[in-house]
């Protein structure tokens, strides 16, 4: 995805002519960014564009031959969970359309208000506050990580990541937080490690206390 948007590209899920000519000619309005275009006038069709591209964006139109309004977003959703969806609703489906954003959809736009300025706004709004619950949703699954159960060695107190992976404490939670290390000693460590200038730096503490 292009991060300053000069270049976005959009899949139109339409299968009226006119409102895809018109779409189009909104979007050509736009001097500051490309858009590239590309349409499908079935939602099946459209699936197999996205498994195997990449879009920017997705206009979903949700009256298609091959769907019927209820599902249409639904299961384009449960197909492709990886790109922004923007619907195009006439006003009746209006209702039907903000229910649809409350199920992950991004936008909805009454077709007959459609103007170039507010789908180009429209788009970029989407595409960022789509990053934005990424970046999010990532932040709370790395949460959730700490929190959860860690699999680590009794021994060396490596921790097993995902993967299967060994790594050290350290290493993995500088990874899954914001967490910075800083390294000292434990008096029992320092003991263990040096037994004989701890008997040596004892001693003398010893000898001033008498």
């Amino acid at each position: 995805m292009s991060q300053d948007y000069q270049s976005i590209r959009v899949l139109l899920i339409e299968d009226d002519e006119g409102d895809f000519l018109l779409i189009r000619e909104h979007l050509s309005e736009e001097k500051m960014v490309e858009f590239r275009l590309e349409r499908a006038d079935r939602l099946s069709t459209a699936i197999e564009l996205l498994g195997r591209s990449q879009f920017d964006i997705v206009l979903l139109d949700l009256g298609l031959p091959d769907s019927t309004s209820a599902e249409t977003f639904d299961r384009l959703h449960e197909a492709c969970q990886t790109t922004p969806v923007i619907i195009l609703t006439g006003l009746d489906d209006e209702e039907l359309a903000v229910k649809k954003m409350k199920s992950g959809a991004q936008d909805y736009m009454v077709k007959g208000e459609i103007g170039g300025r507010l789908l180009t706004r429209s788009i970029r709004y989407a595409i960022e506050r789509y990053k934005l619950m990424e970046a999010l949703e990532n932040s709370i699954r790395e949460i959730k990580t700490l929190r959860g159960f860690l699999p680590i060695c009794a021994s060396c107190k490596k921790i097993r990541d995902d993967k299967g992976y060994w790594n050290q404490i350290e290493a993995y939670v500088t990874k899954h937080s914001d967490a910075k290390f800083t390294h000292g000693i434990c008096p029992e460590c320092f003991k263990k490690l040096y037994p004989d200038y701890c008997d040596d730096v004892w001693g003398k503490n010893k000898k001033k206390e008498l």
